[in-house]
């Protein structure tokens, strides 16, 4: 079937013509949005990043031609679905998940981009989510990451987060991260 071109340019003016949202009721929030003072939270707790066994964490889903000639695994990249706990005891209370991917991306040193999701389950904060975006240079003791946005009680946040290797299986690639949290919101 051969599709006349006048006809479909015809439709996609329509649609563009069409009001946004008529018949179909959208929140909009932004105009809801009180003008208070912004809060200030510090949040605590553990990323459980597991690489090895039967039901692993994180998986790799992609990497380049020459990811494994690189000693820092430049170009692969992970998709995560991983536990955020109270302590760093695997069976500790579950206050979150990390959900999103990291990849290295450097050739020198094991520096990894992080977007991520961090949507809390527990708590006042259950609903909530603050999300990550930034350089994660794990080998340093301490690397600051930036705080991007969030929803929920974290609706419009930024801030930044301290994360601190608290136990790693270099073979495994298992690692356990402490993550102090400072939120703008």
């Amino acid at each position: 079937m051969k599709v006349n071109p006048c006809v479909v340019m015809m439709l996609i003016s329509l649609v563009a013509a069409m009001p946004w949202g008529e018949g179909v009721k959208i929140e909009n929030w932004a105009s809801k949005l009180e003008v208070k003072k912004e809060n200030i939270t510090k949040l605590q707790f553990y990323f459980h990043d597991t690489l090895s066994g039967k039901n692993p964490s994180a998986i790799r889903v992609a990497e380049a031609v020459d990811t494994d000639k690189y000693p820092t695994l430049f170009g692969m990249l992970m998709m995560a679905d991983d536990p955020l706990t109270e302590k760093p005891d695997p069976n500790s209370k579950l206050v979150g998940r990390a959900q999103g991917l990291y990849g290295s991306a450097s050739q020198q040193e094991f520096g990894l981009i992080m977007a991520m999701n961090f949507e809390f389950v527990d708590g006042i904060y259950k609903g909530s989510s603050i999300s990550i975006f930034g350089k994660n240079s794990i080998m340093k003791p301490l690397r600051e990451l930036p705080i991007v946005g969030g929803t929920g009680v974290f609706r419009l946040a930024r801030g930044y987060a301290i994360a601190k290797t608290h136990w790693i299986d270099p073979t495994a690639g298992d690692a356990i991260v402490g993550y102090n949290v400072t939120v703008i919101h």
